[in-house]
């Protein structure tokens, strides 16, 4: 019933103006001016001034959460990794923003929408909005508002986020690729699925692995953002761009050649790998290629060696591996092996999380 009351947790409904005030409102740490008017009681919607001429750029994502130990009860599917599987807020404004930036754009604010089960505290609200403020604030994005909602007709906390942006000038969407372009690929690949495995699998690595490895791994999230590479890619006149992320890297490159309409012949010993990937995948039986690549961004370019200097000028890792090509072959080479690039499968932490639940 809308405003009933649950002994074992919060209100349905609506948060109370004190708790918004504590627990949303109070976490919001940077303020952007292009917007004129976001988050606060009553007010809803949000007022954006862009530069005239500019366009917008607008993303949409959508996850269930997980809301670490702060959260409270926050029911099935709070792990890291799985079918059920949820993700931190702070991750999913990642994705979105990086989104933008892959698109051309420079993101400015987000807005998400929260549904939250009644078993949630307040306490794990305010961890779960201070989380995502510190993002914010790390990306020099505005929370702009949003939505908070305690229902029952979740069991899991579930989010949608909404970043809003402003393009730089002209499109660097997969419309620009074309043959004959090089590959050029920022920091590591299988980044994000490195750091949910070692999070949600530390004691059984740390079984055969040192700490500091397991502890390196797990940290691997610090690199999810791609908002510096697309903004050095941007000033250096990149081609296109596009944000790997579940499917892995070969399922964002999949993704790129038939955006693009384009073959393309890759060496996969040329695709960054950080050797804690390596150490993970071997011991979960993942493919590195196939773990979620979430904070490398796929380019391309006519001159791949250039983008490749201009990304390490400015502090991020980059490799050149392979061509865009005409047609439709797109080929994998690894030595004298040679074999096409297939359809992008089902992300391998998947699979990991299912050989944990059988070993358990």
């Amino acid at each position: 019933m809308p405003g009933g009351h649950d002994r074992q947790g919060m209100h349905t409904g609506k948060l109370s103006v004190n708790a918004m005030k504590r627990s949303v409102l109070g976490q919001i740490r940077t303020k952007r001016e292009e917007v004129l008017s976001g988050a606060g009681i009553g007010r809803d919607c949000a007022t954006f001034s862009f530069v005239q001429g500019k366009n917008a750029a607008v993303c949409v994502q959508e996850a269930a959460l997980s809301m670490g130990q702060e959260g409270g009860d926050a029911g099935p599917g709070a792990s890291l990794i799985g079918e059920n599987a949820g993700i931190p807020l702070e991750d999913l404004i990642v994705k979105c923003t990086n989104n933008l930036a892959a698109g051309g754009a420079c993101p400015v604010a987000v807005m998400p929408v929260l549904l939250l089960p009644r078993t949630m505290e307040e306490s794990g609200i305010r961890a779960l909005m201070a989380r995502a403020g510190e993002k914010c604030a790390e990306l020099s994005v505005e929370l702009a508002g949003g939505q908070t909602r305690i229902t029952a007709a979740v069991s899991a906390p579930l989010a949608a986020v909404t970043a809003y942006g402003i393009a730089r000038g002209e499109d660097h969407t997969v419309t620009a690729a074309a043959p004959g372009q090089d590959i050029v690929l920022s920091k590591w690949a299988g980044l994000q699925g490195t750091a949910y495995i070692a999070k949600s699998c530390r004691e059984r690595l740390l079984e055969r692995y040192p700490a500091w490895l397991v502890e390196e791994a797990a940290g691997f999230d610090r690199y999810l953002s791609v908002l510096p590479e697309a903004r050095a890619a941007c000033e250096f006149g990149v081609c296109a761009m596009h944000d790997a992320s579940e499917g892995g890297i070969l399922g964002a490159l999949w993704e790129l050649a038939e955006g693009a309409g384009t073959g393309l012949s890759l060496d996969l010993r040329k695709i960054p790998l950080r050797q804690e990937t390596v150490e993970v995948c071997e011991y979960c039986g993942a493919n590195p290629y196939e773990l979620m690549a979430g904070g490398c961004l796929i380019m391309t370019a006519w001159d791949g060696d250039g983008l490749v200097g201009a990304l390490n000028a400015a502090g991020i890792p980059a490799a050149a591996a392979g061509k865009l090509t005409r047609g439709n072959d797109r080929i994998l080479t690894n030595g004298e092996e040679i074999r096409y690039l297939d359809r992008p499968q089902r992300d391998g932490i998947y699979h990991i999380t299912r050989k944990e639940r059988n070993i358990k």
